[in-house]
């Protein structure tokens, strides 16, 4: 065993070159997720209501955004399946099509703003919540455009191997925004206290801040001469259709997810707003180790699009499985310390608040951190295998098997056991859990069925692109 996990580490697709790129995406989805956490804990010590509104009000702008931000993401897919194939001046332009997504999306959201109220309204959570869930919606959607652009700016540097950039980007957005929560949310440094809006004017900033950093690093020029990041600018038919074809149903399966999730929460909610505090505070804690798993899942998608663009699909087989194991050890790990040590987690969220009105909630919490870590062990299933299929260009099946299965298995029975039998909490956590297990095993055969093997999203090579950069490797791979 030992000689065959040192064989795996340095070889094409094995653990060393996966965790070269995968390392900063971690750190870059890890500060996104430490930025997600530290804006629900400042709310939380804000008040009961603050935080059990933000959450589904986020998850709903965030519903309607995945489908464009999945559909721009999908930038670094098409980016890595040139860089393999070795043709470098359409990976500038493929990256623009990226954010005439956004630009649509940002048109979008715009437009749902007056809408907020009857939104909410319909929904029916109590009043105080509701007027916070209205408020941090509407400020948050007019600063659509800046997150979508952002992933397709993101898609140019991982698709080329450059995930340093995205990093850097991402913590410096993180610091914006929290020191920016901090200030408006309790009013300090002489900012007024804004609480729920403070929040919500802070994730806007950030926003805008990731995408002018972005925009400044294509302007270098390394990336001007060899992808022509700037000056592929212009719409592009041929290639804009290739996004849609490819990362709409990336986008799409990506808005089920989150909208089967967020209809998961908005039935939770009927229960009361201790349930629904108490779930949205569990989400956040899983929050902190998924977001990691996203980094995994991306170099899974890089790595798989760059070796098939070159030809190699035995690499690419073998990246998929490096990243199953390095996902599957990490999340075991967190799993435990949920089961073990759940106070660790549950303390920043009760530090500054009140122990009488947050009593019940954290002990509640405490019990649904076992169901985290459970199903975040088969969660690796859902992260690392869907992430391959979509590398390779699977992604209709992905889309298809969210939709059946999210609706069939989360959406129907939720709302059939809360609402119509009047089940508790708990009943609703082993229907997610359920959920997610069985996803991921729907992704894990699909890989293992092997089709991928003979997929590409990329067409053949431009005749006037000549190759400025060295190839992915070809070399045959020996059982």
């Amino acid at each position: 065993m030992k000689i065959a996990l040192g064989e795996r580490w340095g070889r094409e697709g094995g653990y060393r070159e996966l965790l070269v790129l995968a390392l900063p995406l971690v750190l870059s989805t890890a500060s996104w997720s430490i930025q997600l956490f530290v804006n629900r804990m400042f709310l939380a010590w804000y008040s009961r209501e603050a935080i059990a509104a933000v959450v589904p009000a986020s998850i709903l702008n965030f519903s309607t955004m995945s489908i464009f931000i999945g559909t721009a993401s999908y930038v670094g897919i098409i980016v890595a399946q040139y860089f393999g194939a070795r043709q470098p001046g359409r990976i500038g332009a493929t990256a623009w099509q990226g954010v005439y997504v956004a630009l649509i999306g940002g048109v979008f959201h715009a437009l749902m703003i007056p809408f907020a109220p009857e939104i909410f309204g319909a929904i029916g959570h109590d009043p105080a919540v509701q007027a916070y869930e209205i408020e941090y919606f509407m400020i948050i959607n007019a600063g659509a455009f800046f997150g979508i652009a952002s992933s397709a700016f993101a898609g140019f540097f991982t698709g080329i191997g450059k995930p340093w950039p995205v990093m850097w980007v991402n913590v410096a957005g993180t610091g914006v925004n929290i020191l920016l929560d901090y200030l408006l949310v309790f009013g300090k440094g002489g900012f007024p206290e804004l609480g729920v809006r403070g929040a919500a004017i802070a994730t806007v900033v950030a926003g805008l801040s990731y995408c002018g950093l972005y925009v400044a690093l294509l302007a270098k020029r390394h990336y001007r001469i060899t992808y022509r990041s700037l000056a592929a600018w212009r719409p592009d038919g041929e290639l804009f259709g290739r996004l849609m074809r490819f990362g709409l149903p990336s986008g799409v399966q990506f808005f089920v997810d989150i909208v089967g999730f967020n209809i998961f929460l908005l039935l939770v909610g009927r229960l009361g707003t201790d349930s629904l505090a108490a779930t949205n505070i569990a989400f956040s804690i899983n929050t902190l180790a998924f977001m990691p798993m996203i980094g995994i899942g991306i170099a899974v998608s890089v790595l798989m699009g760059q070796y098939l663009g070159a030809d190699n699909p035995a690499f690419a087989g073998r990246s998929v499985w490096s990243g199953f194991h390095l996902t599957l050890l990490y999340m075991g790990t967190i799993s435990l310390a949920y089961v073990l040590a759940p106070g660790v987690f549950i303390w920043p969220f009760a530090a500054n608040a009140e122990v009488g009105e947050m009593g019940a909630v954290y002990a509640t919490v405490a019990v649904l951190l076992r169901f985290v870590a459970v199903y975040s062990v088969f969660d690796t299933l859902n992260i690392v295998f869907a992430s391959a299929l979509k590398g390779a260009g699977d992604t209709r099946f992905v889309m298809y098997m969210l939709c059946c299965v999210s609706l069939c298995v989360l959406i129907v029975p939720t709302y059939l056991a809360l609402i119509v039998f009047r089940a508790g909490i708990y009943t609703a956590w082993y229907i997610a859990s359920a959920y997610v297990i069985l996803l991921g095993f729907a992704f894990l055969l699909r890989f293992m069925g092997g089709k991928w093997r003979s997929m590409k999203v990329i067409g053949e090579p431009h005749p006037a692109i000549v190759s400025s950069h060295p190839a992915v490797p070809a070399t045959e791979f020996e059982p």
